[in-house]
């Protein structure tokens, strides 16, 4: 399974990918899909920027913008390969008066390494939309977000195969009084990523988010440590849901978690991409499932064997472990 393909619905509202090629009657109602701006013409033809500026031109001249409520940008729209300045964004914002949600970096595997998909500041992004109720972002590098925060943002996702340390500490002290929803990819540090326990603190002291209801910390080789760290946060206990998934979970992680503050409150516990044995898995469904707690586990993942003369990471105490979404 990938899990890094083009959204198909973003903030409740099903993908459409906007064409100059279709006459503006023949559009679908502004407030009804999520609109994904994505360049048809192809990175590597002559004035490929000029392209992008005529295909932003047509969209902002043919969709109302003023009922628009979730934008998905696509591949490739900024950086040195021609894309559209932010700038082209903000400079409609004043018009953008529905806008809702935004999406940043809709890559899917074959058109990008998600490891390598450049970000930046959020902030102009955050300042620019005062009343913007999700972001999601998928990349990393580069990835810096602001202290004060945000006082709309409902749910903030990261997708990352490689999620700079700097950023996690960021978001974790971010002020988000409104945040519902917290995901975050953290990825392999030969990618980039590294995060740790320590990093996340604030998040796990449940300070900064006072709405939070769901929390991800996914997709990391570490997820046993993660697993401990939450076994005794204060911020579980407002939860009604976890997602430890995408990881590299083991029967260590899992029963620090069970042995820890209590779960039956959650709703939902989602460990799925994981290298749990047999009797854990159990264990997991005969504590949690009679309390109302649906726990998500799916297949066991197997681990990998290393060829002759590989190093194995530090972090692999059961040698082969792999998370799912890495370069």
């Amino acid at each position: 399974m990938s899990y890094v393909r083009h959204v198909e619905q973003f903030h409740g509202l099903p993908a459409f990918t906007y064409s100059p090629y279709i006459e503006p009657g023949d559009l679908p109602d502004p407030g009804s899909v999520a609109w994904r701006l994505r360049c048809p013409e192809e990175p590597y033809e002559s004035d490929y920027a000029g392209r992008v500026e005529e295909y932003w031109a047509r969209f902002v001249a043919s969709v109302e913008l003023e009922r628009v409520r979730a934008l998905i940008f696509g591949a490739p729209w900024w950086g040195p390969g021609g894309g559209l300045p932010d700038e082209a964004l903000f400079a409609v914002g004043p018009r953008l008066t529905a806008l809702e949600a935004l999406f940043l970096s809709d890559l899917e595997d074959d058109e990008a390494m998600i490891s390598t998909i450049f970000l930046g500041d959020l902030a102009p992004y955050l300042e620019a939309f005062p009343a913007l109720r999700e972001l999601a972002v998928r990349g990393g590098e580069g990835l810096r977000f602001p202290a004060a925060g945000h006082g709309a943002l409902r749910a903030l996702r990261v997708e990352s195969g490689g999620l700079p340390p700097e950023a996690a500490r960021q978001i974790a002290a971010a002020e988000l009084p409104s945040l519902e929803r917290l995901e975050l990819w953290l990825g392999d540090e030969e990618y980039g990523g590294g995060t740790t326990p320590g990093d996340l603190a604030p998040l796990l002291r449940g300070e900064g988010k006072p709405a939070l209801r769901h929390l991800g910390i996914q997709n990391s080789p570490d997820q046993d440590a993660f697993a401990a760290a939450l076994a005794a946060a204060p911020v579980v206990a407002r939860l009604d849901s976890l997602s430890l998934s995408m990881g590299a979970l083991t029967d260590t992680g899992a029963a620090a978690l069970l042995d820890g503050r209590p779960l039956a409150h959650l709703r939902e516990l989602d460990l799925s991409h994981h290298f749990l044995s047999h009797a854990m898995m159990v264990r997991l469904w005969t504590e949690l499932e009679p309390a109302g707690v649906r726990v998500e586990l799916g297949a066991r993942r197997e681990p990998e064997e290393y060829g002759e003369g590989e190093d194995v990471p530090e972090w692999d105490d059961e040698p082969g472990r792999y998370i799912a979404v890495a370069e």
